[in-house]
């Protein structure tokens, strides 16, 4: 009977260490084309997983290029595009806690061009959530954002990266506060009615990899 008694109390003290350890796992970390950890700080294309094709003549083409920045409504601040046949403007991304070094897979984070020559030097490069567009249901992804701060008043600067198949995808989907949650949601590519191919919330994600610049 003792010895029945040790064994559970062995099985409960192993089964509890092995349940802490997965807690206590960090997420996946996220792997550039080359096959090398995705470092906060440095500078990345973000290119569609799947190479650009010329769209048909008349409707929509999903498939686009790196990403940059265009004055769209408004002169400023600047909207996140996507470039057909271009790599587009290098970008950093800082997670939210900026002692760590590598960029994990659902976890919060402020992504930037890395680049501070824009025709709209007051607003900062940092994406940002915003320009809804009431006549088409559109969120889009913007610029003047800022780094770090989490809370209510920067909840729109958030985004993450989650793994989709042998890819990556950029979610908004902040867990800075439990009442979130239900925001999450896919960036995708909204072609507009300029041909603009503008970085919005979908439920069609823009599948990318991370190309060091």
């Amino acid at each position: 009977m003792k010895n029945m008694l040790l064994a559970f109390v062995l099985l409960f003290a192993l089964s509890s260490q092995a349940l802490l350890g997965a807690a206590d796992a960090s997420p996946e970390q996220v792997i550039d084309t080359s096959g090398k950890k995705l470092r906060a700080g440095l500078s990345y294309y973000i290119v569609p997983a799947v190479p650009f094709t010329r769209c048909p003549r008349y409707g929509r083409c999903m498939k686009s290029g790196g990403l940059s920045l265009a004055s769209i409504g408004e002169s400023c601040p600047l909207d996140v595009v996507a470039v057909p046949g271009s790599r587009g403007l290098p970008l950093s991304f800082s997670p939210i806690d900026p002692k760590k070094g590598v960029v994990r897979v659902s976890t919060d984070l402020n992504i930037m061009f890395s680049t501070d020559h824009t025709s709209c030097g007051e607003y900062s490069a940092v994406w940002k959530l915003d320009h809804f567009d009431v006549a088409k249901g559109q969120w889009f992804v913007t610029t003047g954002g800022s780094v770090g701060n989490p809370g209510w008043g920067t909840i729109r600067n958030w985004f993450k990266i989650e793994k989709f198949d042998a890819a990556y995808k950029i979610v908004y989907c902040p867990t800075l506060f439990p009442s979130s949650k239900h925001l999450c949601k896919d960036v995708g590519v909204f072609v507009d009615e300029n041909g603009y191919r503008r970085l919005a919330l979908s439920d069609v994600p823009f599948k990318v990899k991370f190309q060091l610049a």
